[in-house]
């Protein structure tokens, strides 16, 4: 029975959490078989099934933790990352899909792996980055996929932080760092050595990402003598720039998308108030015409596509839905769906995320969404304020589910993309430097005092709640400006600024230097960073907080929240406290999201009453 648009039900908090039924589709390079992650053991493991139709079949057993990182290799292989307990210490895993052997590619410990180039013309090998060799910086690797041998290609220095391959996958560029400023380092020939070409502060960015197919020059994300990124054609010789791909006037650009088999680029992606795309291809602009008119009010992208570019792989989303798979056929013009990602999520229950605008104190223009709860009238109504994590990310149009989930619950949701969320240009990236607890927080305010303006929110109804710098910013609100928040939930957030930095995972150390220039530096601006650190000045938290934090957490470390749970405690203040023993930044593992936000709710419910 289809439900009413206007008709509010609460919706399971369950249906909202669990994991997807099926999710991450994708096509073997040779086209014949299609993989994808569903649910085994209550954990998202790996799945293939003819293109052609049939059963599927299982080729992982993980029982641990899901597998959410996953491609082909070859059409033989399949390679998945996965780390212990979110320690983000990813081990690369290779699996035959005929004979379901398994083996640990890089078995070693606290050590992380990121690949670097994933050969597509060479079914055996890869090339990765490891920080086997030193904690602090990554090699390159030759890696086999089938027997696990290694080849160190390169021998880090200590101060490069990227590798990159041209099309016959040759090491012929690299960046380095001296924590702030950058460098590109280019070589004509694998067996040559680098030289540097073109050094930039780590304000401005030129991000090299393939080089064009001739391998004579480089596409790159440049702001070189501009405020946003654009797409760009730089000579590797002298770093000059020498052709402008792209660029938007208000937002960044963010990267370029190429077809391997005909060597032509494909789209520009950027971000405006929602993801999209700038289709540079006739190929890709017929395929994108002729399935817009089965999607209606849905956003497409295509995900994945076999070596031959004749099936693709589509997804559809919006702000009310996860979306589906399907198959299409260019050859038949033939779309096949292939699965719903959450089928028991329906679009009419869900609330419409809508962009907005507002002005800070000091004249800054912060844009941000609001969702509206269906079942509540939209003047005078409780509101979660929900800063994003990063703080150097944004959030972005798209299906949420804390928000949609809040949002069923009754509570407005208002987001707000803060100085220094990333995607409007380099200006409002530097307006956040040493601004923690300071102007970036009164952005949040702000747009709370917005939205009391607007006559939208009760005043005396207001949460906040984040995690990771989210998580900080709901501590500063609390702390700096307590009389806003009946309460708060503080998720892996940070409290004390002096012991986040030095408790930071050792692949950062490098860009240690430019997280003092960007937050401050313990020695130098010691004042204002106990002034912004609320573990110090929990005597002002006048409501309730709970706070949730993951025991492995490599990034905000777990002393960052007992710091703040025993000052409370000192204070003779009981504060709820979740921990998870296997969770890192975040709860991965659907039982602990079910926990913590089965505590939200009951959190927010008597607060917020």
């Amino acid at each position: 029975m289809k439900i009413p648009a206007n008709k509010h039900r609460h919706i399971p908090l369950e249906d909202f959490f669990k994991n997807p039924q099926k999710a991450n589709y994708q096509l073997s390079p040779d086209g014949n078989y299609i993989s994808f992650t569903a649910p085994w053991e209550s954990r998202m493991n790996i799945f293939i099934m003819p293109a052609s139709g049939g059963e599927a079949w299982r080729i992982s057993s993980v029982k641990d933790r899901d597998i959410s990182h996953y491609f082909w290799k070859g059409s033989s292989h399949i390679l998945y990352a996965k780390d212990i307990g979110g320690d983000e210490n990813f081990h690369l895993y290779s699996v035959q899909i005929h004979t379901l052997t398994e083996k640990d590619l890089t078995p070693f410990e606290e050590t992380t792996v990121s690949v670097i180039d994933d050969l597509p013309a060479n079914d055996e090998e890869i090339i990765i980055a490891m920080n086997e060799r030193n904690k602090e910086f990554f090699d390159p690797y030759l890696l086999n996929v089938s027997n696990g041998a290694l080849k160190i290609l390169a021998e880090n220095p200590g101060n490069i932080t990227d590798w990159f391959t041209d099309h016959n996958g040759q090491i012929r560029a690299a960046t380095t760092t001296d924590g702030v400023s950058k460098t590109l380092l280019y070589r004509q020939n694998h067996t040559d050595s680098f030289r540097p070409i073109l050094t930039n502060s780590f304000k401005e960015t030129l991000a090299p990402l393939f080089f064009t197919f001739d391998n004579k020059n480089i596409y790159a994300i440049s702001n070189l003598g501009r405020d946003k990124t654009a797409a760009v054609i730089i000579d590797p010789e002298t770093g000059k720039e020498l052709e402008t791909i792209y660029e938007h006037p208000r937002y960044d650009t963010e990267s370029l998308s190429y077809s391997p088999k005909r060597k032509v680029l494909t789209q520009v992606n950027i971000t405006t108030w929602k993801p999209g795309e700038v289709i540079l291809d006739p190929k890709w602009a017929t395929i994108k015409a002729t399935l817009i008119p089965h999607f209606i009010e849905q956003e497409i992208y295509l995900t994945s596509y076999d070596r031959e570019e004749k099936r693709f792989i589509v997804r559809n989303y919006s702000d009310r839905s996860l979306g589906s798979y399907f198959l299409y056929d260019i050859g038949t013009d033939r779309l096949t769906h292939l699965a719903d990602r959450h089928p028991w999520i329906k679009a009419e229950e869900m609330c419409r995320m809508k962009p907005i605008r507002y002005t800070a104190r000091d004249g800054v223009e912060i844009e941000g969404y609001l969702t509206l709860p269906l079942s509540s009238p939209s003047k005078h109504i409780p509101v979660v304020i929900n800063p994003h994590g990063g703080p150097w990310a944004r959030d972005v149009w798209g299906f949420n589910p804390e928000v949609q989930f809040l949002a069923n619950r009754g509570y407005a949701v208002l987001q707000m993309n803060f100085r220094g969320s990333t995607g409007y240009g380099r200006h409002h990236w530097e307006l956040s430097f040493k601004q923690w607890g300071l102007r970036m927080q009164d952005d949040i305010t702000d747009g709370l005092e917005w939205l009391i303006g607007q006559g939208i929110a009760d005043p005396k109804k207001v949460a906040i709640y984040g995690g990771s710098y989210g998580g900080y910013a709901t501590l500063a609100g609390m702390t700096f400006t307590p009389h806003l928040y009946a309460c708060g939930v503080d998720y892996v957030g940070v409290s004390n600024l002096f012991t986040f930095m030095k408790t930071i995972p050792p692949y950062w150390k490098p860009y240690l230097e430019m997280m003092y220039e960007m937050v401050g530096n313990p020695d130098t601006d010691r004042e204002r960073l106990e002034a912004t650190s609320p573990v110090y000045h929990v005597d002002r938290i006048q409501a309730p907080l709970f706070i949730a934090q993951g025991a492995k957490d490599p990034r905000v470390n777990k002393a960052e929240s007992d710091q703040i749970v025993d000052a409370l405690k000192a204070r003779g203040i009981e504060v709820p406290y979740m921990v998870k023993e296997n969770e890192g930044h975040g709860f991965s593992n659907e039982e602990n999201r079910f926990a913590f936000y089965i505590a939200m709710e009951a959190f927010l419910a008597r607060h917020l009453a």
